[in-house]
């Protein structure tokens, strides 16, 4: 039980997929086994990811066949999945067959949006097409980590970047009943939250330099955002959403306000939250206002909080594709497999970014 674990990747040559690489390259029990592409397969990983060079050099994606093979043939595997929403689920759902047949141990970790909701309906009446896998959906639990000790499942759905910084601020102030559960939500993202392909809200002249917002109180996200709050404070919420599209390449910040529930100070509401995230790693709560720069390239987030007696204000900070997906997905699957949540995760920011 002490040799590595095999790792495999799904969505290879996206910028989600090229996190994951990165963080498994420096990863003390797991090895990249194979990662997916069909589009690109026999392509040079080194390629498609100049900055991996180092890591991944001669090393080549693979076609279905190829991971079906590694797969059905290991004894353990952690299957980390950036396909996009709508693709992963029939994919994921394919590959478990072939590690059931194969009596492979895995566990998987879906960083898209197939997973996350409860049942078919609920996926389809956000994203308007039918679920690729509905008989694995219970398979799946969605949460963050720092909201569930234990996943009940041996495979998880992790929550949206968006969704990640905004739990981490919401579920403290229900769970605990300092607020009441409307809350009304900014929020700024990098562009690599788009992904890779350039489209018009993420091309970088129209993007440099601004800032504008997004589907204002209809983010796909917010229906998993209640979801997901709901099921770690049990506190039925509602949020008001309203994303906007920053100039920077990596990193969110939101901004969440709530209306207290009694008078409480800004160091009484900071001190709630603390206690709340005590003994967890990645979350800091910050005297001053958190700043991107300090968690960028990271799997730390950081939260400040001020107050006025009346309202509370939490902010987050986190990396959209460390803490907000590669990042919280390694950390599942390090608990997944028993491993300190923090292995391979534990370097800091390295500023000035």
């Amino acid at each position: 039980m002490n040799a590595r674990v095999p790792a495999f990747v799904l969505g290879g040559t996206g910028y989600v997929a090229g996190e994951l690489l990165r963080l498994i390259a420096g990863h003390p029990h797991f090895e990249l086994a194979g990662v997916l592409s069909d589009s690109q397969a026999g392509g040079g990983i080194a390629e498609a990811f100049p900055h991996l060079q180092s890591a991944y050099a001669g090393r080549s994606f693979l076609d279905l066949a190829e991971i079906e093979a590694l797969l059905g043939a290991a004894p353990r595997a952690a299957l980390f999945s950036a396909a996009p929403h709508g693709v992963a689920a029939a994919l994921i759902d394919r590959l478990l067959q072939v590690a059931e047949s194969g009596a492979t141990d895995v566990h998987c970790v879906d960083i898209s949006a197939d997973f996350r909701y409860r049942n078919a309906h609920a996926y389809g009446a956000v994203y308007g097409h039918a679920h690729g896998a509905p008989a694995r959906i219970a398979e799946f639990t969605c949460a963050l980590p720092e909201h569930l000790a234990r996943s009940p499942t041996a495979h998880v759905a992790h929550p949206g970047c968006f969704a990640s910084a905004i739990l981490l601020c919401v579920v403290p102030l229900l769970a605990a009943g300092i607020a009441e559960p409307t809350l009304f939500v900014s929020g700024v993202t990098g562009s690599t939250g788009s992904g890779r392909k350039p489209v018009e809200g993420t091309h970088h002249p129209r993007r440099h330099s601004d800032l504008y917002a997004y589907n204002p109180l209809a983010h796909r996200h917010v229906p998993e955002i209640l979801a997901c709050a709901e099921a770690a404070s049990g506190v039925a919420a509602q949020v008001h959403f309203v994303p906007h599209s920053g100039p920077f390449a990596r990193g969110i910040h939101v901004t969440v306000q709530a209306r207290l529930r009694k008078p409480m100070s800004g160091s009484a509401v900071r001190d709630a939250l603390r206690d709340y995230y005590a003994g967890q790693p990645f979350v800091r709560v910050t005297e001053a206002m958190p700043r991107l720069k300090d968690v960028v390239a990271s799997n730390y987030a950081h939260l400040g909080v001020a107050a006025d007696g009346t309202t509370a204000v939490v902010t987050a900070v986190l990396d959209n594709l460390d803490k907000g997906a590669a990042g919280g997905a390694v950390q599942w699957m390090n608990r997944l497999f028993g491993f300190d949540e923090t292995a391979g995760l534990a370097a800091p920011a390295p500023g000035w970014t």
